[in-house]
């Protein structure tokens, strides 16, 4: 038995060393620029933002480049400066793009302490966008109701367009999306707030091979119920961009490395060649993409019932502690330790700002664009 015993926590240990974390060997450069760029014809889109790339294995976590100078010029000779905002290495730009003009990202690192190059885009035209037709939701029933729980919804978001031109065969969409949302307790002044955030999916479709160039019921966003997004009221922000094919197949690509799942010979962004270039060796790979495009927007607003949302806060009533009377003394009060509830005859409190504070989450600020309508 003692023998038996001997062999199974060897095969044990020989077993748990084999988990290994295997990184290939690369010649790749482990500090490669990387650039987001984008100009539209709104003043208030034009960022770049330029940062390294980090090795082979390492968390996929950007180092951003402080320091560049950073300037576009058009095919008219006109040129405009980008300036370092306070968020490090992103450069920002009042220019307002025009339909028709060609536009090149110009990029000198020659103020910081990774190297001394230069680097341009290729000349990139901006071309017209149609606006976007319709943004509208469907309900989705995620699972039957049940003897042990209600219906579960969620929530699909579609998208309509066309270019009755159609000259506008490559399209490409981010959004901004916001919602409201509420704490389950009465108490808290901080009880309603506001959450916005960016697209973090590349969303794209083209029409060359259809008859007529028109989109429909293109899914831009799944909302599930694991979320309370769809709580009180929720708003998306849709931005419309054309593309020529060239960037299309950037996106593409991009969006095969991003979003699907890979194997280890599968396409690595390394591999994905955007349109920017090392001046002084043009050989050497830049990571990133400078898009140039017009831009039509739209805005919707979801307020509806959906069966079966999560409740974010189910742990709170766990965690709290009730005291007999309706002002008690209450050591740390705002600072350590919250109400929840009260009346004439207990108090809830909790140690959880989570649970009394809304602004943990979000801002109690209503965002100009609200609509307080149903």
């Amino acid at each position: 038995m003692k023998i038996k015993n001997i062999l199974i926590l060897s095969l044990i240990l020989i077993g748990g060393s084999c988990i290994t974390q295997f990184i290939p060997q690369t010649d790749e450069d482990k500090n490669l620029l990387v650039v987001e760029g984008l100009i539209t014809d709104h003043p208030d889109d034009n960022v770049v933002k330029l940062s390294l790339s980090m090795p082979l294995g390492k968390k996929s976590i950007l180092k951003p480049l402080k320091g560049c100078i950073v300037t576009v010029t058009d095919d008219k000779g006109s040129q405009y400066y980008f300036y370092e905002t306070s968020t490090a290495g992103t450069y920002k730009s009042t220019m307002q793009g025009k339909i028709g003009r060609k536009y090149t990202l110009h990029v000198s690192t020659k103020n910081t302490q990774t190297n001394y190059y230069s680097y341009q885009s290729l000349p990139m035209e901006m071309l017209p966008v149609p606006p976007i037709d319709s943004i509208y939701y469907e309900k989705v029933t995620i699972a039957e109701k049940t003897a042990e729980r209600p219906e579960l919804n969620g929530c699909q978001i579609y998208l309509n367009a066309h270019d009755p031109t159609g000259n506008c065969k490559y399209y490409r969409w981010d959004y901004n999306e916001t919602w409201q949302f509420r704490l389950p307790f009465g108490y808290p002044k901080n009880n309603t707030c506001w959450i916005s955030n960016n697209s973090t999916i590349i969303n794209i479709k083209n029409t060359k091979v259809v008859s007529e160039d028109r989109i429909n019921r293109f899914p831009l966003r799944y909302i599930s119920n694991e979320t309370d997004r769809l709580s009180v009221k929720y708003s998306i922000l849709v931005n419309q961009y054309s593309l020529n094919v060239d960037e299309f197949d950037y996106w593409e690509k991009m969006q095969n490395v991003t979003q699907d799942v890979g194997g280890l010979y599968d396409i690595i962004p390394s591999t994905v060649t955007g349109n920017i270039f090392c001046v002084e060796e043009p050989s050497a790979k830049v990571l990133g993409y400078f898009s140039v495009s017009a831009k039509t927007s739209k805005r919707i607003f979801i307020k509806d019932y959906f069966s079966g949302l999560v409740n974010l806060y189910t742990s709170c009533a766990l965690e709290s502690d009730t005291i007999p009377g309706s002002n008690p003394d209450i050591e740390g009060l705002n600072i350590n330790t919250w109400i929840l509830e009260q009346n004439w005859y207990y108090t809830v409190i909790t140690k959880s700002r989570y649970c009394a504070d809304c602004t943990t989450r979000g801002t109690t600020t209503k965002p100009d664009f609200w609509d307080d309508g149903n």
